[in-house]
């Protein structure tokens, strides 16, 4: 074992854990993710199976490009205000914020409303989530040392994506207790509010200015800095042919992702029955949501290792050639068993290369324009997912029995393979023969 793997074992999740700011911050993005992921599968409940609704793929590409597409234009403005104000408050302000539309949205479902009016209230809350993600994700480098970002990102990630899924076994649950109606749906979305609630008490706690940022590079008049904040962080990435190349990776992920997701929701609503234990419908996208979740942990505890075993450019090629095989081999049988299996695996390969574009964004972004860049990232992560799914919904049979779709899902990651080659020999170009990439290892 290497000095540096020492060095690196000993910064285990306790060690991290015995940091106040870390704590706090972990603390609050726990919250916060219990709440989202209550709040989107008790949505998710009331439109796509509630019994007193229909949905076909055309009403649920619109819902996602409703409640994904509008914050993809105004996202880099996001990461203006991150880079100008204290992240402390944008998080609590946010978070309450949030809470009140979260209430709105409920009320929409019970009183029997869809289409605009209901997405516009779902749009807010998604909308300033990415506040709360992007300003936790910028604030990160403020409460750890540098060199741990991979270790640091890694546990709070995963554990942000795991309680995540908890809060949606908990909608599921709720929703079994209160209803599968309009009724039950609202009251079980209106439970969100508890853990945005408690995120923003939490994140209240920061003294004033501990997350950052440290410099504001920006003019005096808010307009203008806000109008600025798309170019800047384009500009920002565009500097940084590391934080390109991961793009590169994460967004044919994230747009396999949304074809594969489309597939899911119809296989579940239309297509899929029970087997054994197993269980279709809502109860198949909770077990879907285990197993995502279970490869959120898997990637949680293996990337620093592969990281640090293999560097970030072979372990981010790997998981990018591992999920296009998931995609083939487990994705289309499209049977019960294979499509919560290749959940797993395209879940886990996605969080660890989301796992590498954060570190690298973090690492090799000045903390002055980060929150720019990380909502540039967040906006065209959107823009892949909603453009996948929208062209999925115009092509995939009701019952989303499509494997063309599942061949074209796992082409888009060698694509993404592709693409990440291309931006990581310009680095070498633009760096020498021999460069250092955000793993600690030579570029090979």
């Amino acid at each position: 074992m290497t000095a540096l793997a020492v060095e690196k074992h000993h910064w285990g999740s306790r060690r991290f854990l015995g940091i106040p700011e870390y704590r706090r911050l972990l603390a609050t993005r726990l919250a916060s993710q219990w709440g989202d992921g209550l709040f989107q599968a008790g949505l998710a409940g009331a439109v796509l199976f509630n019994p007193e609704r229909q949905a076909d793929p055309v009403a649920i590409a619109a819902g996602f490009a409703v409640l994904l597409l509008p914050y993809s234009l105004i996202g880099p403005f996001t990461g203006a205000l991150l880079d100008r104000w204290d992240r402390k408050k944008v998080i609590v302000v946010a978070n309450v914020t949030r809470a009140v539309f979260v209430l709105l949205t409920a009320a929409a479902v019970g009183a029997g409303l869809s289409g605009l009016p209901l997405y516009v209230s779902a749009l807010i809350v998604m909308g300033i989530a990415r506040f709360v993600g992007a300003g936790l994700s910028a604030s990160l480098p403020h409460v750890v040392p540098e060199d741990h970002l991979v270790e640091a990102n890694a546990l709070a990630t995963t554990a942000g994506a795991i309680m995540a899924v908890v809060g949606a076994a908990c909608a599921i649950g709720f929703r079994t207790l209160l209803g599968a109606g309009d009724g039950g749906s609202a009251w079980t979305t209106t439970i969100a509010v508890v853990g945005l609630l408690l995120s923003a008490f939490i994140a209240s706690r920061f003294k004033a200015g501990v997350l950052g940022p440290d410099e504001v590079d920006e003019p005096h008049n808010a307009i203008t800095a806000v109008a600025r904040g798309l170019l800047d962080g384009a500009k920002a990435a565009w500097r940084t042919p590391s934080v390109i190349a991961a793009l590169a990776a994460v967004l044919a992920h994230r747009a396999a992702f949304g074809i594969s997701l489309m597939i899911t929701l119809l296989l579940m609503r239309y297509s899929l029955e029970d087997v054994g234990i197993l269980k279709a419908g809502i109860g198949g996208l909770g077990e879907v949501a285990v197993a995502g979740g279970a490869g959120v942990l898997l990637a949680g505890i293996l990337t620093d290792r592969v990281v640090d075993r293999f560097g970030t450019t072979r372990t981010i090629c790997g998981a990018l050639i591992l999920a296009a095989a998931a995609q083939i081999g487990l994705g289309l049988p499209m049977t019960l068993p294979s499509i919560l299996a290749a959940s797993f695996v395209i879940i886990f390969t996605g969080q660890i290369v989301k796992l590498c574009v954060d570190t690298a964004v973090q690492h090799d972004i000045g903390d002055e324009v980060r929150g720019r860049v990380f909502s540039l990232y967040d906006t065209l992560f959107n823009i892949a997912q909603v453009t996948a799914v929208s062209v999925t919904a115009t092509v995939v049979p009701l019952d989303g029995r499509a494997p063309g779709l599942i061949i074209a899902a796992a082409g888009l990651y060698l694509v993404g393979l592709a693409g990440y080659l291309l931006a990581r020999k310009r680095q070498v170009q633009h760096a020498g023969l021999v460069s250092e990439d955000d793993g600690g290892h030579p570029i090979r």
